[in-house]
């Protein structure tokens, strides 16, 4: 192979794959002076030879050499990170228990087991860079949120490498454990661009050529880091012998590295479906309770059913208390037990690979927590802990999501309804029935028939109309799902319900009530759709937005309503979108305002950009958000919507009851004093 050019203060490739580029002994902690020859007694016959008096059991790569790696602003990837990592563990008496494992750099035929040449030969190419060049190039690497330096290929060979080195050494027996200090990190390189301070995806690297050297072939990557590992999951998404597992701040896709790809229903494709794992925290301030219950509740009871050979942890330490990056609370005590769950896979084979955390205190503190955990100490015990609302909200759905790949988790799911199919009415349909009887009995309103075979078979019984909604020229269409089902299970055993303590929380029917009051017609849209449809309509999946196009162009504009409000709740407001975007023109000339209500882990639509449509929206708006809600963090998004209002609650149902009073203060100011179904003025 032909040698890549360097930094000419930087060494030459090395040779072999044994050299250690600082030069040092493997063993330099522990050199014997030979000048006596001092008789050591002999080892029994029945004492394993793993169990002699200077045999390692751990290992660790580092060089100061990835140090060189600068940015001449300052940043807070900062050559520190592993500088401090290495102090800590030889202040505490880690290293010197620890093997020295010898370093090097990645060679081009591993590095393309994961990446394109052209990223190879783009990564290397920055060793010509001048000053100038990094100065010019600065914004265009700014996007992808990396810097450069003519050091930056070097050291971003010799990380990938030293991770390559740590996981063949547990690989092959050498060590049982290891720990790879390195930088710059390297789970958001992707197999065909560099981003997010990482070069080269060190441990998906290394698990390739483990897999290839080796007879290790299951490999469990967790990632603990606060951000989303997109590189490493892109580089397995349809391979079944890695599992990835990602814990990371997602916020409905808006922290970094933004995107669906780190949601709980990505979960690989083609033979690798089920093998990505996401558990994505809808916020920050997460600690250790939530991580630990994750563990307990998902991470764990999958590594268990895939039994790795070998498990790698990509080891960001930006979750950690104090990291700004991360914003979250994850003790040094709680890195420790995550390490030591994780140990008893795998035989115990486990690679610590670092990735990001950029607090130089917090990310010292967490790695000397996890070395003592790999070197034999029990982690220290953690005081009682609950988690959070949200984590355990995640944690139930993650787990319903991942319970269709994996037996060892059970969120308590029913038996297939088609095993008592003739004998079982399923509880939507029951409690629509109820509904339909209701909105009769209470507030006179009719079901909206449709001719469509698919619209029929979803959403019988689900549309229905105040009897005024021909003659009334102001109407307010309530688009929603079907309300918040509470149930009591006896048992976690069971999913029998206790029907006593079990009931349906239903926010329409306030707002039924005040609007027949106002003398309002009201059109009451329901958009949960009838479990297993058989039909399908031709040209779309959007089922909710084919429904409120129907009603539109069948009812609405058939009808004396010139004077409309359109309210969407949950999913409902993508069902109104749908509509707004193929009816512009019509919506813009009958439509006085839009609402949307959305919880915190839905991001608010808006219209796509078509002339008067956008200014339109702006201008007769409003959108309902818990108050931390992740939109606030988007400001290109933010300035696309008219009115926001925060509301100090998180719950979509808890939400609109709250909102209710200034939800009808815009609809009377936009619509005025409704006419009734007798043509009087209500007042």
């Amino acid at each position: 192979m032909a040698s890549p050019s360097g930094p000419s203060r930087l060494p030459s490739e090395c040779s072999g794959d044994k050299m250690d580029v600082d030069g040092q002994s493997q063993d330099h902690q522990h050199v014997v002076n030979t000048a006596f020859d001092i008789p050591r007694p002999r080892r029994a016959l029945s004492m394993p030879a793993t169990l002699r008096e200077n045999a390692y059991q751990v290992g660790y790569v580092y060089s100061s050499k990835m140090m060189s790696h600068t940015c001449v602003h300052g940043h807070c990837e900062q050559p520190e990170r592993i500088s401090r990592i290495f102090d800590i563990l030889n202040q505490n008496q880690c290293l010197e228990k620890m093997k020295k494992l010898p370093i090097r750099r990645v060679l081009r035929e591993e590095a393309l087991l994961v990446h394109s040449q052209a990223l190879w030969d783009k990564v290397l190419a920055l060793h010509s860079l001048t000053e100038q060049d990094i100065a010019d190039s600065e914004a265009y690497y700014n996007d992808l949120s990396l810097y450069v330096h003519p050091s930056t290929p070097y050291a971003a060979q010799l990380s990938a490498g030293g991770v390559i080195e740590a996981s063949l050494s547990v690989a092959r027996g050498e060590v049982k454990k290891a720990f790879a200090i390195v930088r710059p990190p390297g789970h958001h390189a992707e197999p065909d661009e560099h981003m997010g301070f990482c070069f080269f995806n060190n441990v998906s690297i290394a698990t390739k050529v483990v897999q290839l050297r080796t007879a290790i072939k299951r490999i469990l990557i967790l990632d603990w880091d606060v951000h989303h590992g997109n590189g490493t999951q892109r580089a397995f998404y349809d391979d079944p012998s890695v599992l990835y597992i990602s814990l990371h701040r997602y916020e409905g896709g808006n922290f970094y590295p933004n995107g669906p790809f780190g949601s709980m229903t990505s979960c690989g494709e083609g033979p690798g479906v089920g093998h990505s794992v996401n558990i994505p925290w809808p916020e920050g301030g997460m600690g250790d309770a939530d991580y630990i219950l994750a563990f307990q509740k998902i991470v764990m009871p999958i590594a268990m059913e895939f039994s790795p050979d070998l498990v790698i942890i990509s080891a960001g330490f930006d979750a950690a208390e104090g990291d700004d990056l991360g914003e979250c609370h994850v003790s040094p005590t709680g890195y420790a037990h995550m390490t030591h769950m994780l140990s008893s896979l795998a035989g115990g084979k486990l690679v610590v690979a670092l990735e990001g955390g950029y607090n130089l205190d917090a990310i010292s503190t967490s790695a000397l927590a996890v070395a003592k955990v790999i070197l034999g100490e029990a982690p220290p015990q953690l005081p009682s802990l609950v988690a959070s609302e949200a984590a355990t909200e995640t944690i139930w759905q993650v787990a319903m999501e991942q319970s269709k790949y994996w037996k060892n988790l059970d969120p308590k799911a029913c038996e297939p309804i088609e095993e008592v199919e003739q004998l079982a009415f399923s509880l939507p349909e029951l409690l629509k029935a109820h509904r339909q009887d209701y909105l009769f009995r209470e507030h006179g309103m009719l079901e909206v028939p449709m001719m469509s075979a698919a619209l029929i078979e979803r959403f019988t019984s689900q549309i229905a109309c105040t009897p005024d909604i021909m003659d009334n020229d102001k109407l307010v269409i309530f688009v929603h799902e079907f309300g918040n089902l509470s149930v009591e299970l006896d048992s976690v055993m069971t999913c029998n319900v206790r029907q006593e303590h079990s009931y349906l929380v239903d926010c329409s029917k306030e707002l039924l009530t005040w609007a027949k009051v106002e003398g309002y017609a009201v059109l009451d849209v329901n958009v949960f759709p009838k479990p297993f449809p058989k039909s399908k309509l031709k040209h779309t999946d959007d089922y909710g937005g084919a429904v409120m196009v129907y009603l539109w162009d069948n009812y609405v504009q058939l009808t004396a309503a010139r004077q409309v409000i359109l309210m969407g709740h949950g999913p409902g407001c993508a069902a109104i979108m749908s509509l707004i975007h193929q009816r512009a023109a019509s919506v813009i000339k009958s439509v006085q305002g839009v609402v949307q209500v959305v919880g915190l882990h839905t991001i608010p639509m808006t219209p796509k950009d078509s002339g008067a449509l956008r200014p339109w929206y702006f201008e007769n708006s409003i959108v309902i958000v818990p108050s931390h809600h992740p939109l606030f963090h988007d400001s290109k998004t933010l300035k696309k919507h008219g009115s926001i209002f925060r509301m100090d609650e998180e719950k979509p149902i808890k939400l609109i009851i709250k909102a209710m009073p200034g939800i009808q203060s815009f609809i009377k100011q936009k619509l005025g004093p409704g006419t009734g179904v007798n043509g009087k003025a209500s007042h």
